[in-house]
């Protein structure tokens, strides 16, 4: 891709697999140490500059979600809380609290896995990202390698049975 050109769909399909792959590795990754397996990076203009897997068992804190713990490094990183020319790779939908963080970091995009119909705020219960009540919306793609992020999550809780 050359400066100042936006990228072609395959381009963007590439990009969206490629890293929710690495958020794939996280969730893994989490899984191993005793967590729900979730993981998450943040990309800003075409680079991966914070991630994060789920920490709530180890931290003993209910917004260690891997997408909450993510956006926070990439302000950190960045030295800035809004965030308008982000892109959050989830493995799974969000949840109220962290589509509520995204909103209020003003992200550009977030492209989740596996849909939660338990307590997905991106389109499965609610729909943060485009509630017109808001002062801020973003655009969401949902279903990105989600058969593999839904059965990394199966084979954790059919384990743990």
């Amino acid at each position: 891709m050359l400066p100042g050109i936006p990228p072609s769909a395959d381009e963007v399909i590439e990009a969206d697999e490629r890293f929710m792959r690495r958020a794939l590795e996280l969730a893994r990754d989490a899984g191993k140490a005793g967590e729900v397996p979730i993981g998450a990076v943040v990309v800003c203009q075409g680079e991966a500059i914070a991630e994060a897997g789920n920490r709530r068992e180890r931290d003993n804190d209910p917004s260690g979600h891997a997408e909450f713990l993510a956006i926070c490094q990439a302000a950190r990183e960045l030295e800035r809380w809004r965030l308008p020319d982000c892109t959050v790779y989830v493995t799974l939908e969000p949840c109220i609290m962290c589509a509520g963080l995204m909103h209020q970091a003003r992200i550009a995009r977030c492209v989740y896995g596996a849909p939660d119909p338990k307590a997905g705020a991106l389109g499965s219960l609610y729909a943060v990202h485009a509630d017109d009540r808001l002062n801020h919306r973003f655009d969401v793609k949902e279903g990105v390698l989600a058969e593999e992020c839904a059965q990394v999550l199966r084979e954790f809780f059919e384990s743990r049975r």
